[in-house]
């Protein structure tokens, strides 16, 4: 399994699908799997939603949203992916943006897929990269969706486009575009207001390294600006999301109770072929993030459920060793997650850990005064 798709909620509950290979823990001709929930702690797995199985998605149902109609069902917007001929007569992937329809467990494909195409793209727009539609409704009713593309420069942008049926859709404007400046190829895009901002995230390619913010390969890039309709995005400051090199392809939902939270796969193109031989699954998510921005950065803890699922409790205070920071560790059998200073910064790590491991060590170059308290997980 790979990226997170359509995380939204529909009749009350969390849906959560995503990147789904069924026959093999290596990727594939990619369908979609499906999970929902009520606390986003304790999951209950449906039926795969979509399987590549027409001419336009052949090789593969790649990443999209979710989104309710205003007749109550559920819309799928995602990216069909089919090999064809390009003008020298080589084989490539062709991608456009295809709809899927149902009632939250069962799905049927549109009729007239694809409703995005080559002639749909702005000029210079790549068909072999373009992908990834998150799509919402706004409060006045009119649906959009921002979509990863590569521009003429070889680098990525993100394209907006809006319907008011959420069948029919028109281009509105490129959203913001890389420029050779933050990878190349922008994935995985989304789009939202948060804390009085505007916040567009996306998963560049082929990264280089700025300092200690950015790291080298596939990276993760938030955007922080203004957003109007008659100017459009503004950037006022970029950040990456995740620390660690295992976090990739983040998406939202608003949640029914004002939240913003964010899911990710835990895990990176780069790192992909690091698991121990015979593994029998690869893949996993993040635990769920709520967001706020403050100071002008993405602020980022764990869902505030996580703390219901407490058990027993250890704690030691006053014990001396060095530097000053506030540490929230979240150790999985095989994942570590960090919080840094409430949610400042995240870091997300894939580690095999033999399961016999029965002991977490502290250490540091100088002197300081640390409390720690831990609790196990129950679910």
């Amino acid at each position: 399994m790979n990226d997170p798709n359509g995380f939204s909620f529909y009749k009350g509950e969390c849906h959560l699908f995503y990147q789904y290979h069924p026959y093999s823990n290596e990727w594939g001709p990619m369908h979609w799997g499906h999970l929902k929930t009520r606390d986003f702690l304790r999951w209950e797995r449906l039926p795969a939603a979509l399987a590549p199985d027409q001419d336009y998605d052949s090789a593969g149902c790649f990443s999209g949203g979710a989104v309710e109609l205003p007749d109550g069902r559920q819309l799928l917007l995602y990216t069909g992916v089919r090999r064809g001929h390009n003008a020298d007569g080589y084989l490539q992937d062709i991608q456009t943006q295809c709809l899927a329809i149902g009632d939250g467990v069962n799905y049927e494909k549109w009729g007239d897929n694809p409703i995005l195409d080559e002639k749909d793209l702005p000029q210079g727009g790549s068909t072999i990269d373009f992908r990834d539609p998150k799509v919402w409704r706004d409060p006045d009713g009119v649906f959009y969706t921002v979509v990863g593309n590569r521009t003429a420069d070889g680098s990525g942008a993100i394209l907006m486009y809006r319907s008011i049926d959420g069948l029919k859709w028109e281009f509105v404007r490129t959203l913001d575009a890389c420029h050779n400046q933050y990878g190349k190829m922008w994935e995985c895009p989304d789009f939202f207001p948060l804390d009085g901002r505007q916040v567009l995230i996306t998963s560049p390619q082929e990264m280089s390294p700025v300092g200690l913010e950015f790291h080298a390969g596939n990276g993760t890039l938030c955007l922080i600006g203004e957003y109007s309709p008659d100017k459009g995005f503004t950037r006022q400051s970029a950040q990456a999301i995740d620390y660690g090199l295992d976090f990739y392809a983040p998406q939202t939902l608003a949640a029914p109770d004002g939240r913003r939270i964010m899911i990710a796969w835990m895990q990176n193109w780069d790192t992909a072929k690091a698991k121990p031989c015979n593994c029998r699954w690869f893949g996993q998510m993040t635990l769920p993030r709520e967001l706020s921005v403050k100071n002008g950065r993405l602020i980022q803890n764990p869902v505030r459920e996580l703390e219901s699922c407490r058990g027993a409790r250890v704690v030691h205070q006053n014990i001396p060793v060095c530097g000053e920071i506030k540490l929230r560790v979240i150790l999985d059998r095989f994942s570590v997650e960090v919080f840094v200073n409430d949610g400042e910064q995240v870091a997300s790590a894939v580690i095999y850990t033999r399961q016999s491991a029965d002991a977490i060590t502290f250490e540091a170059g100088g002197s300081a005064v640390i409390d720690v308290e831990k609790y196990d997980l129950v679910f």
